[in-house]
């Protein structure tokens, strides 16, 4: 009995590791994806922040059934969604997302797309996000939203449709 105990607490042990490897890695990526979603640097570091706690706390209750970055990027779009309710729901673009400098366009445009995809319906926004400011795969996506790997190619080819259109919609 006493050896049980020892197991499921070495496995937690290395689960909180596994945790803080994580954050190490992917914190930049876990802020970026936040301040998008808050529209505020302060309060996507809180949601981050809050994420990470919710996943240690929670952590026996992971089951193992995905990725453990696909939950804890579950945890930190929930936790920024609610920083997001309980701040001012002014504000489209965050300001950590994707630089001029990183791309070819000027910042004008760069703003613009990002102007875009803040206009998308939610579920297509964050599946947005997740992809391509995340670089997850379907599968994470899937689990980080809680729908179905073929919800996130429906999602995510409708957010294509609505932004195409929505491109073509600029006078030249």
């Amino acid at each position: 009995m006493c050896g049980l105990w020892i197991n499921r607490d070495v496995e937690q042990n290395a689960q909180v590791a596994d945790l803080e490897a994580l954050c190490r890695a992917r914190y930049r990526h876990f802020l970026r994806v936040a301040t998008l979603i808050t529209s505020d640097h302060g309060n996507a570091h809180d949601a981050v922040q809050e994420a990470f706690a919710a996943t240690i706390k929670s952590l026996p209750s992971f089951r193992g059934e995905g990725p453990l970055e696909a939950w804890v990027w579950r945890a930190v779009v929930n936790a920024a969604k609610k920083q997001q309710r309980q701040s001012s729901p002014a504000g489209l673009e965050g300001d950590d997302g994707p630089s001029a400098s990183s791309h070819n366009g000027d910042m004008a445009e760069t703003r613009l797309v990002r102007t875009w995809v803040a206009s998308l319906p939610e579920r297509q926004r964050l599946t947005v996000y997740l992809r391509y400011y995340a670089d997850l795969d379907y599968q994470e996506i899937a689990t980080a939203l809680d729908v179905a790997v073929g919800t996130v190619s429906a999602t995510l080819s409708a957010a294509h449709r609505r932004l195409r259109k929505t491109i073509e919609e600029v006078p030249q």
